[in-house]
């Protein structure tokens, strides 16, 4: 991976941390926060689309991907905390 894909990739993740978390809470979580969230929804978010037979390619497809999936981590952390 180089600089520039590294870049890329930490930057849809740190938009999509962001977007999820004003989506869910009505706020960030600062910039290395929104990184981990998005990575993190990243993963789940492709998984998920790949059990439902869903692609999504492109830069604006890894973003509605991460954003899906930070969501859902958001969410299911939102329930967990409710315990």
């Amino acid at each position: 991976m180089d600089l520039v894909s590294l870049a890329i990739f930490l930057g849809i993740g740190a938009l999509a941390g962001f977007l999820a978390g004003s989506i869910m809470k009505g706020q960030g979580f600062g910039l290395v926060g929104n990184i981990i969230i998005g990575i993190i929804g990243a993963v789940i978010g492709g998984s998920v689309f790949s059990l439902l037979g869903i692609t999504a390619g492109g830069m604006v497809g890894s973003l509605i991907t991460a954003v899906v999936g930070a969501v859902i981590l958001l969410y299911l952390v939102s329930l967990i905390k409710k315990m």
